[in-house]
């Protein structure tokens, strides 16, 4: 069954396994994730993955025929779209590839990723559901060709029209959860042999080198909080074009640049305010790069909703 994939080369061993349920944990100097799968059919496993870390380092390796589907609900995650280049799945993206190319270090740029895989082992799968389901017209075989018939991912941005299908496999009750997971794969199944891939469903890639470059700006720009540079001294600073780093920045974190650092400038500010009891708002607003008390106060109701005292207390 899908045990057979995840017995590969590299995979953890259970941390905890009943009636054909498994949970495995990882971890990395970031933080650690958990993944919770369930076999459906032969050779068909469903997985939830939820991980709070920057990245890990997979080993991972296996000699099976695969198809797998990776949804994400939410965060992102950065995968080779091909030689030398990395693009990024989304919220509400689906990623389905041949785990060909599972062998190395995975990124996730929000620091957590939470969504769900859907794999199938083939040809074992394919004879589960012809044995299940009579007649059933998806060709598994066919279906790896469409999507990925090479050693990279495809991603479909948006699907809009399969997220009922994902977002329903978290509200299932206990008692009908392994037959609903069936229907719900199958309903998959359906879709994507139905669907006709256009130039819609591409995601824009960079190269290794504009990526480090923006990891590099990152790290300078969340490391010392107190300065704000501009997206010119950046890009002199790094060897980028603007445009680059600007686009580039947004895929890999989901926002313009300066968005996101308002937004992290906050977030840690309200670490701060929850955590420094007997630090002024004054003194954390120059912490976060704000010389000006009722400037900080403003920024922060507009990203958080509430004033830095309302925050404060409410963390009370």
């Amino acid at each position: 069954m899908s045990e057979m994939f995840l017995t590969g080369e590299g995979f953890p061993p259970p941390l905890a396994e009943s009636g054909g349920c498994r949970v495995f944990q990882f971890h990395s100097d970031s933080g650690e994730g958990m993944m919770t799968q369930y076999d459906l059919f032969p050779g068909v496993f469903l997985m939830y993955n939820d991980f709070h870390m920057e990245g890990y380092d997979s080993v991972f390796c296996t000699a099976e025929d695969l198809l797998c589907i990776d949804y994400c609900r939410q965060g992102r995650m950065e995968y080779q779209s091909g030689p030398d280049t990395f693009s990024y799945v989304e919220a509400g993206d689906m990623k389905l590839d041949r785990r060909l190319e599972h062998r190395g270090h995975f990124t996730f740029p929000l620091a957590h990723y939470h969504g769900l895989t859907i794999g199938f082992v083939l040809p074992q799968a394919e004879q589960a559901l012809r044995e299940w389901v009579r007649e059933f017209p998806v060709d598994l075989s066919r279906l790896q060709k469409k999507f990925c018939s090479g050693r990279h991912p495809k991603v479909i941005h948006r699907a809009s029209s399969t997220d009922h299908i994902f977002q329903e496999l978290y509200a299932v009750p206990e008692q009908i959860k392994l037959p609903y997971f069936r229907i719900k794969v199958l309903e998959l199944l359906l879709y994507l042999n139905a669907l006709e891939l256009g130039r819609e469903t591409e995601k824009p890639y960079f190269y290794k080198s504009q990526v480090e470059k923006v990891k590099a700006a990152h790290r300078l720009l969340t490391e010392d909080l107190e300065r704000h540079y501009t997206i010119a001294e950046l890009s002199e600073r790094f060897s980028i074009p603007a445009t680059a780093l600007k686009e580039c920045s947004k895929s890999i974190y989901g926002q313009p640049l300066n968005t996101y650092m308002r937004c992290f400038r906050m977030d840690h500010a309200g670490l701060l305010l929850r955590q420094e009891m007997q630090t002024s708002v004054a003194e954390i607003a120059g912490l976060v790069g704000y010389d000006s008390a009722s400037k900080f106060a403003a920024a922060f109701r507009e990203v958080k909703g509430k004033t830095p005292l309302e925050y404060c207390r409410e963390g009370q």
